[in-house]
């Protein structure tokens, strides 16, 4: 079950369940079917609360994902800031919508194996991002 939170701001405009037929769809490319996914949308005050309490770090993001996957059953809790999300949609010169969607399946890419941290990765991801957003339903 994918649900969709927010812990002190509003709700963004998101067609929900035209995206959570999306995400399934993107799991599936990947042999992944999804289990309990949570999103929670916030504020880069909480992103950075989480981001210190849980992971030792001291900056904002806009997403921070937990995975709790087994399998090739993904789940998992999804923190995304929608303060950092419409700065890189300014920053980067992109729409806010698709900005937001590209964070909202970067934290599923994650869940399905797919990291950026690494030499190389980070261009892994946005390729699998970029191939994501264009089967978007």
């Amino acid at each position: 079950m994918i649900t969709y939170q927010t812990d002190g701001i509003a709700m963004p405009k998101l067609k929900k369940r035209i995206t959570t037929a999306w995400i399934r769809t993107v799991a599936a490319t990947y042999g992944k079917q999804v289990g309990d996914v949570a999103y929670i949308f916030c504020s880069d005050e909480r992103i950075l609360e989480v981001n210190r309490e849980y992971l030792q770090h001291d900056y904002y993001t806009d997403i921070i994902t937990f995975d709790y996957s087994e399998g090739n059953l993904i789940s998992g809790d999804l923190f995304i800031s929608l303060d950092t999300v419409r700065t890189n949609s300014e920053q980067f010169g992109t729409d806010y919508d698709e900005e937001l969607h590209r964070t909202i399946i970067h934290g599923i890419l994650h869940l399905c194996g797919i990291n950026d941290k690494g030499p190389g990765e980070r261009e892994v991801m946005e390729e699998a991002e970029n191939r994501a957003l264009r089967i978007k339903v």
